[in-house]
């Protein structure tokens, strides 16, 4: 979860909400925007076999519906969605998960999901100093 804290408070223009319920679930937003939620449990995103709530969901906005369900078809990755995101552009993984893929790859979906979310200029402006677009 440290690599998600990390990434996602280290992209420019980043505000970190935190909730004021005493849990460590803040959510990452640009330009009021938000890019990277760790969610609370929820009734939509259980353990199949017992029942129990997931208590360490992430959301992560991406791009577009073809980004989301190749992310989420890719048997290889944890990355998963619930009805409840249906029409929403946004994977779900579980932070006890996070080791199945690489940091890089979470540096990139991270990247991304800011990228999603930022204004034009200030995407635009990342991208030439970080991608060459």
């Amino acid at each position: 979860m440290a690599d998600v804290h990390e990434i996602a408070s280290g992209m420019p223009h980043v505000t970190k909400w935190e909730r004021d319920d005493g849990t460590d679930r803040p959510v990452y937003q640009v330009g009021g925007k938000s890019f990277v939620f760790f969610r609370t449990p929820r009734p939509d995103a259980v353990d199949p076999e017992t029942g129990e709530k997931y208590d360490d969901v992430i959301m992560i906005w991406v791009e577009s519906e073809d980004e989301k369900l190749a992310l989420v078809s890719d048997e290889s990755t944890p990355f998963f969605t619930t009805p409840h995101f249906d029409g929403h552009p946004s994977v779900l993984i579980r932070g006890s998960q996070l080791g199945e893929i690489s940091k890089q790859e979470l540096t990139e979906i991270i990247q991304d999901a800011w990228l999603s979310r930022a204004s034009n200029r200030r995407a635009t402006t990342w991208l030439k100093e970080h991608r060459l677009s």
